[in-house]
């Protein structure tokens, strides 16, 4: 996380140096992007950035994991939309996702460069195990009577089945240049398989 001389940076200065590290870090994965080219950009000299952060990984990070809470608001706007069906609010979440045209560049990098590093912080960010409250928040949206799930831990771990679809989802769009409509069709059979059960017994 940025450092506390970060926070006190007026808030323009702080957004142009948040502007010149996503576009760094939506040419170059983590492991290729260069501070050297980030401080050009943001008009600052290197000894100032490690006065904001501590490296490129707590800046790629911090970007990370400000992206993953605007999903978060965003989903729970389309889950209130829907009168709290988890099924409809995630497929129309997953169509925003891959249509959003913001940070395409940045979104591919991370998705298609998941180092183990990368990977264990961005389970963590997404499904913020360590957090009761942000689980009893969505749940307290969610019309439960519509999903065949009894009490909360089922609950959380059909969240958690459903974010692991998503993401890979997602991977595979970009992994295998699917266009948007074969990737929604992909999703959306995923999700009926998840809704209908695989089981006859």
């Amino acid at each position: 996380m940025p450092k506390l001389t970060f926070y006190n940076l007026p808030k323009n200065k702080q957004q142009h140096l948040i502007g010149a590290a996503k576009q760094e870090f939506s040419n170059a994965s983590l492991s290729e992007a260069s501070i050297a080219n980030i401080v050009k950009a943001a008009g600052i000299s290197r000894g100032s950035f490690y006065q904001y952060f501590e490296g490129k990984e707590d800046l790629y990070f911090y970007l990370l994991n400000g992206y993953t809470v605007e999903q978060k608001q965003i989903f729970r706007a389309i889950l209130q939309k829907k009168n709290g069906d988890l099924f409809q609010a995630i497929s129309e979440f997953y169509r925003f996702a891959v249509k959003e045209e913001e940070l395409l560049d940045f979104k591919r990098n991370v998705l298609l460069n998941m180092t183990e590093q990368v990977e264990t912080k961005f389970i963590k960010i997404v499904n913020e195990e360590e957090s009761a409250e942000e689980f009893q928040a969505i749940s307290l949206l969610i019309d439960t009577t519509k999903l065949n799930v009894s009490g909360n831990k089922e609950l959380y771990h059909l969240l958690k089945i459903m974010i692991s679809v998503t993401v890979r989802n997602w991977i595979e769009y970009f992994a295998k240049n699917l266009t948007i409509d074969e990737s929604i069709a992909n999703y959306e059979l995923e999700l009926k398989l998840l809704r209908t059960g695989l089981s006859r017994v």
